[in-house]
């Protein structure tokens, strides 16, 4: 069996998972791996993200508070304005190459600050590639800790959000950094 990134896999993956109860999305739930964090899910039952995380290659999904809380209680700071960065490691590895690539440049995205689908295809060096980087923002299994909120359309609107609530969410989590960032 071959991972995301084509590499043989040898050996069982497993993910720790925990869920941090009370933000406005209700619980938010984190996986983490060895090398660190591979997806985050709000407004999701244990179940529901159980699968999510097994469709990132992982055999073995383990509740594990001790390694994987602080990672849910730093989105559930972010969701309430006490956090604007995250100091966790990101394991890129279980992502596909280009949305790798996409994500990563995401990632350099300044909170209270956005960008372009467009704008991060010409910075990963595939300027024809906007409407992939909207795909690849769209299947973001690590939202809000990789901003894909942050991605506007060339005409500077809103367009899709995979979170919980949409387009909303999507405008409440800028309007929120907007309103923080000057504080």
């Amino acid at each position: 069996m071959r991972t995301l990134d084509g590499k043989m896999k040898t050996e069982k993956q497993t993910a720790y998972i925990a869920c941090a109860p009370g933000s406005r999305f209700g619980p938010v739930w984190a996986a983490v791996s060895e090398r660190g964090l591979v997806a985050v899910k709000m407004q999701a039952g244990e179940q529901e993200f159980v699968e999510l995380v097994k469709r990132l290659g992982f055999d073995l999904v383990v509740v594990d508070p001790d390694r994987a809380a602080g990672a849910a209680s730093q989105v559930v700071e972010y969701l309430e304005g006490k956090r604007r960065e995250f100091n966790m490691p990101i394991d890129w590895d279980r992502l596909l190459p280009f949305q790798k690539q996409a994500l990563q440049a995401t990632f350099a995205v300044p909170y209270g600050e956005t960008t372009t689908y467009a704008e991060i295809a010409r910075q990963i060096g595939r300027p024809r590639a906007a409407r992939a980087v909207g795909r690849a923002e769209a299947t973001n299994p690590i939202a809000p800790v990789v901003p894909c909120h942050r991605v506007l359309g060339s005409d500077g609107k809103l367009h899709g959000y995979g979170g919980p609530g949409g387009l909303g969410t999507k405008a409440w989590l800028l309007e929120m950094e907007s309103q923080s960032k000057g504080t």
